[in-house]
This record gives C-alpha cells, sequence and structure tokens, in this order.
C-alpha cells in the first residue's frame, strides 16, 4: 500500500461510502450495488479500486463475493486506523456526507431484514420437516457421536443451544448438562421444540425466544455454547459468535457445527442458506476475533457436503472481560 494510491482511491465519493459501510460490517457486492443504488459492474470497478489499494479484502463464496476492510499489517495498521477515524470525524462535521451516510445504512438495515424475514418465513414453512431436511445434508448420528464424544471430554456445566429448531442438541445433552437453554428465533421451531423436550423435566430444559445476534442473557451465563448448523443462516457471523463470547464464561467451551465450504449455490434459494459453509482459516478468525482460543476442527466426511466441528475455548485470563457484539464484530472484519 502507497499513501499516493490511497488517497486516490478515497478521491470518490462512492468509493468514500463504501469505505463508511465497510468500516463497520462485511458485505456482499450485491448489497453493496442495492445500497448505492448502481449497477454491480460499476460497484466492482470501485472495489477493485479500494482492494488494489489495500482499503479492502474480497473474499469469493461461490459466485457471491464478500468484502471487508483491510486488515493492514505492522506499518499500514495505523494508517487505516487513522483514515477510518478520518471518515468517522468527516460524519460528524459534514451534515451532507453524514446524510448520505445514515441514507446508506438505512437502504442496508433493510436488505438485511428482507433476508432475515425470508430465512424466518421458510423456517416456518418447514418447521415440522427441519429434521429430515438437514438429514439430506449429513449423517446426523454420526456429527452427534462425535460431538458428543468431543464434548464428553469435560462437564457440560449449563448449556446454550442457540438456534435449537426442533430442539434435538438441547434433547441430546440435556442427561449430560446442568441445564439447558434452547433459544430459537421462530416462534413455529419453539414449538416443535417444546413437543419434542416435553418429556424432559422443565428445571433442566428451557426454551427461550430470541435473535443469536442479541442474546438476552447476561455475561457470562454459560459454559457451554452450541451452534449446531446455523452459523451459515447468518449475514455477519461475527454477531452471533460475539454474542455466544459475551455470554461464555472464562473457561467455558464453544462448539460450532457446520458445512465446511462448497459451491452448492442452490442453498441460498432453496434453503435460505447466507454463507456456504466455513473454511478452517475463516472459523479460526471469528473464533480468536470473539476471544475464543481455537482447538483441531474435526472433520467428518459426506456424501455432497462435508460437516466440520470447531471448538473453542474461552480465555480464562483476567482481561477476559467479553467484548461487546459491534467491538468483536469489527474486530473480525477489519
Amino acid at each position: 500500500m502507497t499513501i499516493d494510491a490511497l488517497f486516490k482511491a478515497l478521491a470518490d465519493p462512492t468509493r468514500l461510502r463504501i469505505a463508511r459501510l465497510l468500516s463497520a460490517m462485511e458485505l456482499a457486492v450485491g448489497e453493496l450495488a442495492q445500497v448505492l443504488g448502481q449497477s454491480q459492474p460499476r460497484v466492482s470497478r470501485h472495489v477493485g479500486i479500494l482492494c488494489d489499494a489495500g482499503l479492502a479484502e474480497r473474499r469469493r463464496e461461490g459466485s457471491w463475493v464478500f468484502l471487508r476492510a483491510a486488515g493492514g499489517g505492522e506499518a499500514s495498521g495505523p494508517v487505516l486506523a487513522a483514515l477510518d477515524q478520518l471518515l468517522a470525524a468527516a460524519e460528524r462535521e459534514s451534515p451532507e456526507f453524514a446524510a448520505v451516510c445514515e441514507d446508506d445504512r438505512r437502504k442496508l438495515a433493510a436488505i438485511r431484514e428482507a433476508r432475515e424475514v425470508n430465512a424466518e418465513d421458510y423456517f416456518a414453512r418447514h418447521a415440522e420437516q427441519w429434521d429430515e431436511l438437514r438429514a439430506l445434508h449429513t449423517p446426523d448420528i454420526q456429527v452427534e457421536e462425535q460431538l458428543a464424544a468431543t464434548l464428553g471430554t469435560a462437564p457440560l456445566g449449563v448449556v446454550l443451544d442457540i438456534g435449537t429448531g426442533t430442539g434435538r442438541m438441547a434433547e441430546l445433552f440435556a442427561s449430560a448438562a446442568e441445564r439447558v437453554v434452547a433459544l430459537d428465533k421462530n416462534l413455529e421451531m419453539l414449538r416443535v421444540a417444546r413437543a419434542k423436550l416435553q418429556h424432559l423435566p422443565a428445571s433442566r430444559v428451557e426454551l427461550v425466544q430470541g435473535d443469536f445476534a442479541d442474546l438476552p442473557f447476561p455475561a457470562a451465563s454459560f459454559d457451554t455454547v452450541l451452534l449446531h448448523q446455523v452459523l451459515h443462516f447468518a449475514q455477519d457471523p461475527a454477531l452471533p459468535m460475539a454474542e455466544a463470547a459475551r455470554v461464555t464464561r472464562p473457561g467455558g467451551r464453544i462448539a460450532i457445527v457446520d458445512f465446511a465450504a462448497h459451491d452448492r449455490e442452490d442453498l441460498r434459494d432453496r434453503h435460505q442458506h447466507a454463507r456456504l459453509g466455513f473454511s478452517d482459516v475463516q472459523m479460526n478468525d471469528l473464533l480468536q476475533s470473539a476471544g475464543f482460543t481455537p482447538g483441531e476442527p474435526i472433520t467428518l466426511e459426506g456424501v455432497e457436503l462435508i460437516v466440520k466441528i470447531w471448538i473453542g475455548r474461552r480465555s480464562t485470563s483476567s482481561g477476559a472481560e467479553a467484548a461487546t457484539p459491534i467491538q468483536a464484530a469489527n474486530k473480525a472484519t477489519s
């Protein structure tokens, strides 16, 4: 990165808007095009200039390209941080720039809300068949046995099952845990889970409605946190990861079961997958940014899709106070 190229890249109103949006979250090029009201090829050209200048980084996922603000190395880090502060100051000082940025954020929120509604509609339509649909992608019994064996090396304590769906994970671990809290945003899913779990004592299992990006629990409430086939529905996976870290006690564990990176584009439309799985590098970055120490990933081969189990442990140091979701998300995308 050269200073000359950097400032040339920012000498355009559209690229300033893109830089401001990327300072907050990772975005798909298509999302940027919708927010900016410009064609995707035109936005891609702007993105190319920002990437060439070292201000942004691309990550291809199937036919989609995701962007995030560049992290920079030791030399460029302070410069990039200063530029981010400069853009924030410009928004505070310039009513015109502030209005444009606020309008961009409002459009982005509407796009994300529409996608979340589509996902919720899908869950509501398929609540009764969710276990069967998931079985089409991976042999559940093999995953469950491996997950139970991996987590069984230490006491589970109080467990949070994020995105419980039909309640299978809560049912699986209820006998070994001190207590299980099963959370899902969709009321229809919770109705199905309640029926599945009604044979268990109420003192052992609690069903809660809530959003994985805004968990309704105090910090450091759980010893074990599960995200079973949930994270690929997140538009910004750093947010639920940050919330999971916030509610995990120091020394506690997180277990993420999800697909390895794949190219099954049809899952975006047919099953509302926001992400086509995760690579080990991506998941390690997410875990570390949220404050977890990653363990060795476990690979479970499948017919079409490969399932992975990633385990992380929350720091036990005195400085292990969980970051806020926004802080951790910004760290993960910086």
